[in-house]
C-alpha cells in the first residue's frame, strides 16, 4: 500500500517559520512531480509549490520568497521550509505526489496521490 504522510505542522506567531515534511511509503517504482497544497474551510484547495523530479521548482505568488521546497528521492520524502508566515498562511496543508507504485493494486486515477493533510496555524 502506498502512503503519503505529512508531519510538522502546529501553531506558530507571525513572522515565525515552520518545517513540513511529507513521507512516501510503500511500494514505489518512480516518483515523478510532487507538490504541496493548501486548503481552508469554505474555500478550494490551492497548490502552494511544486518540485519535479529534476528539482525544477515552482510556487505560488502569495509564498515566494518565503517558502521553499524541497525532496530527498532517496528517502522518498518532500519537506516545505516556510519562513516569515503570515495569519493567512493558515490552512491544512496536504502533500501530493505523482508516481508509480511497483504493484497494479496500488494504482489510483491519474497516479495522484495524496496524504491526510497537516494543520498550520499563524497566530497574530
Amino acid at each position: 500500500q502506498v502512503n503519503l504522510v505529512e508531519s510538522g505542522g502546529g501553531l506558530v506567531q507571525a513572522g515565525g517559520s515552520l518545517r513540513l515534511s511529507c513521507a512516501v511509503s510503500g511500494s514505489i517504482l518512480r516518483i515523478n512531480r510532487m507538490g504541496w497544497y493548501r486548503q481552508t474551510p469554505g474555500k478550494e484547495r490551492e497548490p502552494v509549490a511544486n518540485i519535479t523530479s529534476g528539482g525544477d521548482t515552482h510556487y505560488a505568488s502569495s509564498v515566494k520568497g518565503r517558502f521553499a521546497i524541497s525532496r530527498d528521492s532517496a528517502e522518498n520524502a518532500m519537506y516545505l521550509q516556510m519562513n516569515s508566515l503570515k495569519p493567512e498562511d493558515t490552512a491544512l496543508y496536504s502533500c501530493n505526489a505523482d508516481l508509480i507504485p511497483k504493484y497494479y493494486r496500488d494504482y489510483v486515477p491519474h497516479n495522484d496521490y495524496w496524504g491526510p493533510g497537516t494543520q498550520v496555524t499563524v497566530a497574530e
